[in-house]
C-alpha cells in the first residue's frame, strides 16, 4: 500500500476518490472499541441507574454528532484539512491557538488510550506495564505514518470485526442466569450525575470536529454535503452510543472486573477465545489512537506551516512530527496510568471548553456567513485577504472561554454557577454564546467571505448549504 502522499495542502480534483459510505465505516469502528465504552461506565460509577444513564448517554451523543458531521461535510467541497479551513476564521497565524488546544487534546487521548491497552496485551504478551504502553505507541505510529487510505481500509474491517466480538459480549452477558438482574436493581437519579454523562457523551463526539474533516477531503467534490454528514453522523452516533450504553451494561454486571481492566473483562467472556478477543479489541483502540496521532501531526504541521509558509510536507519530516507526539503521548500515560480515571473524566470536559467555542464559530461562519464559500488559496498565506490574525475572532474566542468558566466543573475546580445548578451545562452556554457573538460581529455575507478563486488550489466554485 502506497504512503500518503497529501498533508496539509488542497487535494487536487484528479486525485478525488472514495464514495461518502467510507465515512460511515470509519467512524463507526472508531468509536466502536473499548476507549468509549469507558465513557458509558462513568455515569453507573457516579450512582446513576441503568435506565437514566441509558437517557444521558442517548442524548449526548444526539447532540454532540451533530456538530462534528457538519464540519465533516466541509471536507469535500473545500478539499483541505479542517483547521486550515479555520484559518479563514482566525487568520492564518491566529488559527494557531484552536490548533495548539487539538494537538494537546488529541495527545492526551492517546495517553489515555495506551493506559487502556496496558494489561491487554500483558494479557496477551507477557511485559512490564511501561513496555506494554510504549507497543501501543509503536503501533499506531506505524499505521499513521502509511495514512489516509491504511486508516480507511483498517476502519472498513474494524466494523465487522468489532461488531463480532462486542456482539457476542453482549450476547453472553445477557445469557448469563444473573446478567440482567444488575441492570433491574435500583433506580437512583441524580441531575449532577445525569448532566454529568450528557456532557461527556456530546464531549466525546464533539472532540471529532477540529479533525472530521480531515478524513472526508479526499471525496470528490460533486458528493452531496447531505450524504457527507449523515454517513458520518450515523456511523459515529450509532458506535459510539452502542459502546457506551455496552459500557453502562458491563458496569453493572462486571463492575469488579472492570475496574481493574475492560479489555480482559470482556475478553475473558470467551472462554478459550479469549486471546483471539482480545487482539480484535486491541486493534479497535488502536485504530481510534491512530486517529488521534494523525489529526495532531495534522495540526502541528498546520501551526509551523503558518509560520514557514509551509504547503505540503515530506515523508522524513511526517515521520519525525509523529514520532514527537507519540513519544510525548507514551510518557503521558506512563506517568499518570496508575490515576486514569480522573485523568480521563478531565480530559473528556476539559476538551469541551477550549474546542466547543471553536467548533461554533467555524459551523457558524461556514454555514451562516460566508455559505461555503472561501479563497483557499488566501489560507496558506498571510498577506492575503485572511492576514496573520483576526483579532475580532480571536476576541469572541476568548470572551466565550472566559464566559464559560462559571459554568465549568472538574475534579480540581467548581464554578460558581455550575455549583449553584449542581452541574456543569458549560458546553451548551458555549455553543450559544460563541455563535452568537460571531453573529453579532459578522453578519451573513460578511466582506471576509469571497466566492471560490480560479486559483490552482481552489475548488470548484458551486455552492454548498447546509446538510
Amino acid at each position: 500500500m502506497k504512503l500518503e502522499k497529501r498533508s496539509i495542502e488542497f487535494v487536487p480534483h484528479d486525485e478525488r476518490y472514495g464514495t461518502p459510505r467510507r465515512l460511515f465505516t470509519i467512524w463507526f469502528s472508531s468509536n466502536f472499541q473499548v476507549t468509549a465504552l469507558m465513557v458509558g461506565t462513568l455515569g453507573i460509577a457516579s450512582g446513576l441507574s441503568f435506565g437514566w444513564t441509558l437517557l444521558g448517554l442517548l442524548i449526548g451523543n444526539l447532540i454532540g454528532t451533530v456538530f462534528m458531521a457538519a464540519h465533516s461535510a466541509q471536507g469535500p467541497h473545500l478539499g483541505i484539512p479542517q483547521m486550515i479551513q479555520s484559518r479563514a476564521q482566525f487568520g492564518v497565524y491566529g488559527a494557531a491557538i484552536p490548533l495548539l488546544v487539538m494537538v494537546i487534546a488529541a495527545v492526551l487521548f492517546l495517553a489515555a488510550s495506551g493506559v487502556l491497552m496496558r494489561d491487554a496485551l500483558k494479557a496477551l504478551i507477557p511485559m512490564s506495564d511501561d513496555t506494554a504502553i510504549m507497543v501501543v505507541g509503536v503501533l499506531t505510529f506505524v499505521i499513521g505514518f502509511v495514512g489516509y487510505e491504511l486508516i480507511h481500509r483498517l476502519g472498513a474491517w474494524m466494523s465487522l470485526l468489532s461488531t463480532l466480538v462486542f456482539g457476542t459480549a453482549l450476547a453472553l452477558v445477557l445469557m448469563q442466569p444473573d446478567g440482567a438482574t444488575p441492570v433491574a436493581a435500583g433506580a437512583g437519579f441524580s441531575w449532577i450525575a445525569f448532566n454529568l454523562v450528557i456532557a461527556q457523551a456530546a464531549s466525546w463526539t464533539l472532540g471529532y470536529g477540529p479533525y472530521v474533516a480531515d478524513y472526508s477531503r479526499y471525496l470528490p467534490d460533486n458528493v452531496s454535503s447531505r450524504a457527507t454528514f449523515w454517513n458520518t453522523y450515523c456511523g459515529c452516533a450509532l458506535g459510539s452510543f452502542a459502546m457506551m450504553a455496552l459500557g453502562a451494561l458491563l458496569a453493572q454486571t462486571l463492575s469488579a472486573a472492570l475496574e481493574r481492566d475492560p479489555s480482559t473483562a470482556i475478553a475473558g467472556l470467551f472462554g478459550p477465545w479469549a486471546p483471539l478477543a482480545l487482539t480484535v479489541i486491541a486493534l479497535g483502540v488502536i485504530q481510534y489512537n491512530v486517529l488521534c496521532l494523525y489529526s495532531a501531526y495534522m495540526s502541528s504541521v498546520t501551526i509551523f506551516g503558518a509560520f514557514g509558509k509551509l504547503t505540503a510536507v515530506t515523508p522524513r519530516a511526517k515521520a519525525g512530527v509523529m514520532a514527537v507526539l507519540s513519544v510525548a503521548a507514551t510518557l503521558i500515560a506512563i506517568a499518570t496510568q496508575y490515576r486514569f480515571d480522573t485523568f480521563f473524566s478531565d480530559i473528556l470536559i476539559g476538551q469541551l471548553y477550549l474546542l466547543i467555542p471553536w467548533s461554533a464559530i467555524n459551523l457558524v461562519d461556514y454555514y451562516w456567513v460566508c455559505n461555503g464559500h472561501y479563497d483557499v488559496a488566501a489560507l496558506y498565506d498571510c498577506r492575503k485577504r485572511y492576514g496573520r490574525f483576526n483579532r475580532k475572532t480571536l476576541a469572541v474566542y476568548a470572551v466565550s472561554i472566559v464566559g464559560t468558566i462559571p459554568f465549568m466543573k472538574l475534579s480540581f475546580f467548581t464554578g460558581v454557577v455550575a455549583q449553584w445548578l449542581g452541574a456543569d451545562v458549560s458546553w451548551v452556554v458555549g455553543l450559544v454564546l460563541a455563535g452568537a457573538l460571531y453573529c453579532m460581529v459578522y453578519g451573513r455575507g460578511s466582506m471576509q467571505c469571497s466566492a471560490a478563486t480560479s486559483t490552482p488550489f481552489a475548488p470548484s466554485p458551486h455552492k454548498k448549504t447546509a446538510p
